[in-house]
């Protein structure tokens, strides 16, 4: 399962699975200098940004790869919001002769195929950026169980991504705690994080046989230019 296909399927359900994503996007916009007028977000999903921004804006545009995303993301005459893979031509080519005061990314670019190239074409129009991507050690004990080859960016190849660009990083961890192995295994289906290490029902089986803690992990980086 491609990632695009992972979120689009529990795209419904996605905000009630999505509880680290909700504690980095508030903590995203918190850090957010003075109150920019015109704003990009990267991966928007079903709104966790645009809802946690309290003041008033000229013009917001929200880019996702998940139609069934786009379609729940809240729209009025200030905020357009497109279906745009980032990493695309078609994006690029949406955005090449504008600006913004803001471009902010909660828990989307670790996706990027080309993470420096994405930035290239980025951060040039805007005053101020301010991301929070997950690294690969998020889910970290399940990759040592399974072997698995990690899907996103590790914390080293974000930070040297963004060497050129005067970034600052802080990093964080998390741990999801759980009632029961259920519950836990549930989480990792619905909240869109896992990927493309999709297992095969030998390899389910086995982690779920294997899998002796009550918690998931997180590792998330914020970056800040």
């Amino acid at each position: 399962m491609t990632v695009e296909n992972q979120f689009t399927k529990y795209a419904k359900d996605y905000d009630d699975h999505n509880i680290i994503q909700r504690i980095v996007s508030k903590a995203l916009v918190r850090e957010i200098e003075g109150k920019p007028q015109k704003i990009l977000e990267l991966g928007c999903g079903s709104g966790q940004i645009i809802r946690q921004i309290d003041w008033e804006f000229d013009s917001y545009k929200a880019i996702d790869f998940s139609r069934s995303m786009c379609e729940l993301h809240p729209k009025n005459k200030k905020i357009v919001v497109k279906c745009f893979d980032f990493d695309s031509l078609e994006f690029q080519e949406d955005i090449k002769d504008e600006r913004y005061d803001l471009i902010i990314s909660s828990s989307a670019m670790q996706w990027s195929k080309n993470i420096k190239e994405l930035l290239a074409n980025i951060l040039p129009k805007t005053k101020q950026f301010r991301g929070v991507l997950f690294t690969s050690d998020t889910f970290k004990e399940i990759y040592e169980i399974t072997k698995k080859e990690k899907s996103i960016l590790s914390l080293q190849e974000i930070k040297e991504a963004f060497s050129s660009y005067n970034a600052t990083f802080e990093v964080f961890e998390y741990k999801l705690h759980f009632e029961n192995k259920k519950e836990l295994f549930d989480y990792i289906k619905n909240s869109g994080v896992g990927g493309e290490s999709k297992l095969d029902f030998k390899e389910a089986k086995n982690l779920y046989k294997n899998y002796n803690y009550d918690f998931l992990s997180f590792e998330v980086v914020f970056v800040t230019i």
